[in-house]
């Protein structure tokens, strides 16, 4: 495997259009709808850049900026723009058309991360990545700062999980 590839090597594009069944009740698409089709999008990036097996590991600073409407279209555009030695981070994009007037708007963006599981035979690590545009390189400029702060709300998400409880809520009993 190379040891870089460029962002676009990763770019997965899809477009949808906003159908009716996708809506909440206020004619915008559900944000759960939307999360989805980000990570089917973003997940393509990461497979595409490490030629792995991967998975989804966290899902960090998704903000909805615009709804999109119904019978607007909605483009989500991903790619990798930065990586460890097992781990990838999956810029994603989504733009909002209407296509009646051709207006075009930033409806959200979202980082996400991705692991490799069950590496190959071959597998040293996931290869580094090198942007291209004013986008790519205003992105990945800070992706170091953006892995600290997530490995930090990793370890303070495993402090916070080690007391919540597994038991069944009805046969609680207040302790």
């Amino acid at each position: 495997m190379p040891e870089t590839k460029k962002c676009r090597e990763s770019r997965v594009i899809q477009t949808h259009i906003i159908l009716p069944a996708d809506l909440n009740s206020y004619d915008a698409l559900y944000g759960g709808k939307l999360m989805y089709l980000i990570d089917d999008t973003a997940s393509i990036s990461a497979a595409r850049h490490a030629r792995q097996h991967i998975m989804t590991a966290s899902t960090d600073s998704l903000d909805f900026l615009h709804p999109l409407l119904k019978n607007d279209s909605v483009c989500i555009e991903s790619y990798v723009t930065g990586t460890g030695k097992k781990s990838m981070e999956v810029f994603v994009k989504v733009i909002g058309e209407n296509l009646l007037t051709g207006e075009r708007y930033l409806a959200a963006t979202c980082f996400m991360t991705f692991v490799v599981v069950k590496p190959t035979a071959s597998f040293t690590s996931v290869a580094k990545v090198e942007p291209e545009t004013n986008e790519e390189r205003m992105i990945t400029k800070d992706y170091s700062q953006r892995r600290a702060q997530r490995l930090e709300q990793l370890a303070q998400s495993k402090e916070f999980a080690s007391h919540i409880s597994l038991e069944i809520p009805w046969m609680m009993t207040d302790n």
